[in-house]
């Protein structure tokens, strides 16, 4: 259906619907990519793509014919550098279905997977007790709560406990003379799964520059999969709350324990 026509050029519903299809994604790319290390990668691909265009409309067809053998190969390299986004948007679309009640319902039903729940309140008490102790000890915690998102690549990458939570196993486990300090502790469920486990970093760049590298290992799990972390911070003892990326500070121990509550029973 015709809507417009200016000179010889016709614009249609599907032209107007094409043109917004293609701002929608743009915008969402560039607010997916916005403070990471590939901002700059997608914006040189987007300048060589308008450049290509500019070069067909003036018939320039030297620089048309290179732009092309450019563009042709950049499919591939598209991927190549932007797998670490890729593989973060490929787990937030799975994270949406598995956020969906039936669909997780029907995985675990397929791969037979079945747990417990940590919302007791023994269990988020040991917790966030665990948490006060190391805080006034100033003992460097990172502590990582899985939820729907499988966490099996990173628990294949500590050592497996499969016990209780219990306080005193934390703060033994993080205790700075234990061989299993280092790293995050993964729960799941009402078991304490791993420890000595290794996080991915977060590419943010818009972090503050006083968070070390528990705060950053933080970040970076929350905001590719759905899992939350706590932090105890080494050097000053502060405890901090991560989900979705975004860093809350406690100011109190029942703070904490309202976000733990809160965070599992959604």
């Amino acid at each position: 259906m015709i809507l417009a026509s200016i000179g010889f050029l016709q614009i249609s519903l599907a032209d107007i619907l094409d043109i917004l299809l293609l701002g929608v994604i743009i915008f969402l790319m560039f607010r997916w990519l916005r403070g990471s290390s590939a901002m700059s990668i997608f914006v040189a691909i987007v300048s060589l793509y308008l450049i290509r265009v500019l070069t067909g409309a003036f018939n320039m067809r030297l620089m048309t014919a290179i732009m092309d053998m450019i563009l042709d190969v950049g499919v591939l390299a598209i991927i190549v550098i932007f797998q670490p986004e890729i593989r973060k948007f490929l787990i937030r679309l799975g994270n949406r279905y598995m956020n969906n009640a039936q669909g997780r319902a029907i995985l675990d039903k397929i791969f037979g997977r079945q747990k417990g729940n940590m919302g007791a309140r023994e269990e988020v008490n040991d917790l966030t007790e665990a948490c006060r102790r190391m805080s006034e000890d100033k003992t460097g915690a990172l502590i990582v709560i899985a939820h729907k998102t499988p966490l099996d690549d990173i628990i294949g990458t500590g050592d497996r406990i499969d016990a209780g939570i219990h306080r005193r196993l934390i703060m033994n486990l993080f205790f700075k003379n234990s061989p299993l300090h280092d790293g995050a502790l993964v729960i799941s469920g009402d078991r304490i799964i791993a420890a000595r486990c290794t996080l991915p970093i977060t590419e943010r760049k818009n972090i503050p520059a006083s968070y070390g590298m528990r705060h950053k290992a933080a970040i970076g799990i929350t905001e590719e999969t759905d899992a939350d972390a706590v932090v105890v911070s080494e050097e000053t003892g502060k405890i901090s709350f991560v989900k979705n990326g975004n860093v809350t500070p406690i100011q109190n121990i029942n703070e904490l324990k309202l976000l733990l509550n809160t965070s599992l029973g959604e």
